[in-house]
């Protein structure tokens, strides 16, 4: 009888592999769509693009897709099959109700951001988004009262003090024939946008605490499809309003890259910019807001680099510290994370262990007594 009590309190390996997976793949999946979504956001704008709401309502416009996911899972598994017969809904209706006001949020969060990348370089437009982790953190612990250890604390200021250092430059980033006041403006409206991404994604957290669900990729997928059916929505209306769908066809007409290549920019953006919330909402759903943005400022001088490349914009000294100030916070709070783990595993050997001695000296007992 012994090996089952031992067995018993085995580490389910597979559900951390699973788990390890998932989170190493939205990682992908926001990397890609971090850096190529907002590239193309502001190549819309460099050449001619002037529709601000557009912008906004590109990224989470692409939320359709995800139906093909959720398809795929719903008619694949039979136990969710037998479970929807007599509920069709995997959210309940707090999670679903959360989901819609985190939506419209991140519809209001998606203006300021595409107001911002109009008048921003991207590696201006960047490092003031970045700022986000500092309010994440600050959410995180007012909201969902997350536990901070010295190596994140020491990763929240390294990654904050990297934008810091990127935004001392940012006089000579502002581009040709742009006024201050439109620069200031952009900049003022960037960092509202990474104030409400911070409340926005930690609200989201405690919601899902809060609803008791399980995350599950059903759940993942149906949150993810909620949050930016709503956010599309809301952006969906100022378009019609201002007739912007009706414009489409005369801007793309005069774009300095020809019109083929402006649905080119904008399909293009909307798709990365969709890739880039997926794996921002299946990071925090897997781990934590915090992660979140602690992954999110990681990619911000990596898209310094590729807005080099692509844009020609420039690459100097300030821009490397950030970088590597930005690696090197990120190393600790993964390094923090690592020894967190080996002190659970350390502490969970013992409470086997002792539980082992447990029950050989109560079988012991027993045989003595009989």
């Amino acid at each position: 009888m012994e090996p089952s009590a031992t067995n018993n309190n085995k580490i389910p390996h597979n559900h951390n592999h699973n788990k390890t997976f998932l989170i190493l793949l939205n990682c992908l999946l926001l990397a890609v769509g971090q850096v190529g979504g907002p590239i193309l956001s502001r190549m819309y704008f460099l050449h001619g693009g002037t529709r601000k709401w557009l912008a906004a309502w590109s990224v989470n416009s692409g939320f359709p897709i995800l139906l093909l996911p959720i398809a795929i899972s719903h008619y694949s598994n039979t136990t969710t099959r037998r479970h929807n017969r007599n509920n069709p809904f995997v959210l309940t209706t707090w999670l679903f109700c959360s989901s819609a006001v985190v939506g419209i949020l991140f519809g209001a969060t998606n203006y300021f951001y595409s107001f911002g990348a109009s008048y921003l370089p991207v590696s201006v437009n960047s490092l003031v988004s970045s700022s986000q982790l500092a309010f994440t953190a600050l959410f995180a612990y007012l909201i969902v009262k997350q536990n901070f250890t010295h190596y994140s604390i020491n990763a929240v200021v390294l990654m904050t003090f990297g934008s810091v250092i990127l935004g001392a430059h940012m006089d000579g980033d502002i581009p040709e024939g742009e006024t201050k006041t439109k620069y200031v403006l952009g900049f003022v409206m960037t960092i509202a946008a990474a104030a409400f991404h911070g409340f926005s994604i930690t609200a989201l957290e405690f919601a899902q605490r809060k609803s008791g669900v399980a995350v599950t990729f059903d759940v993942a997928m149906h949150v993810q499809f909620v949050v930016s059916l709503f956010a599309t929505i809301f952006c969906t209306v100022p378009m019609v309003v201002n007739r912007d769908f009706e414009a489409l066809s005369g801007e793309a007409a005069e774009f300095g890259l020809g019109e083929t290549k402006y649905y080119l920019v904008v399909f293009g953006a909307v798709i990365a910019l969709q890739v880039m919330v997926i794996g921002s909402l299946g990071l925090l759903l897997c781990s934590s807001s915090l992660f979140t943005g602690l992954v999110t400022s990681l990619l911000v001088p990596v898209q310094q680099v590729f807005a080099v490349i692509f844009l020609r914009e420039g690459f100097n000294a300030e821009k490397g510290l950030a970088l590597a100030l930005c690696l090197w916070g990120f190393a600790s709070h993964l390094y923090g994370g690592y020894k967190a783990s080996l002190k659970k595993k350390k502490n969970h050997d013992y409470d086997v262990e002792d539980h082992g001695d447990d029950d050989e000296q109560g079988a012991k007992s027993s045989g003595d007594h009989a």
